[in-house]
């Protein structure tokens, strides 16, 4: 079963975005919630989730700041990176973003098409990435 981190200061956009997660990804298990990127990175290092959204502007360390910080401390012979996805009200961070091996940008307000594209490139992403069943 997938996993995900939402790191979102905004109470009501990260509620938003975990349900249209669950309406558009039923499988996928939101593990842990933040609301600045100091607990983003916490969290994602004790939880070890396959995705992570994360808010570019947030209180403590950004999203481009948290995944630096994930990159630098992820135990990678326990758990594969996560997948990162940034989420902002800004268009001006995406090269940013993709930079920071970012598999998607998402602009705030989140559309459900444009999420559900998000969605189906994450889910390519870790069919490619698991093992393959011997037989």
């Amino acid at each position: 079963m997938p996993t995900a981190l939402i790191a979102e200061d905004e109470p009501l956009l990260a509620a938003g975005l975990q349900a249209e997660l669950a309406r558009l990804w039923p499988e996928l298990e939101i593990v842990a919630q933040a609301g600045d990127g100091d607990s983003a990175v916490e969290l994602a290092l004790a939880r070890r989730p396959a995705i992570c959204f994360l808010d570019i502007r947030m209180p403590g360390r950004s999203g481009l700041e948290a995944a630096q910080a994930l990159a630098e401390d992820w135990p990678t012979e326990q758990a594969p990176f996560p997948l990162l996805v940034f989420v902002t009200a800004y268009d001006q961070y995406a090269l940013q973003a993709f930079e920071a091996q970012a598999v998607d940008y998402l602009v705030k307000p989140v559309d459900a098409p444009r999420l559900a594209a998000c969605v189906a490139r994450l889910q390519a992403r870790l069919a490619a990435l698991a093992p393959k069943a011997e037989g």
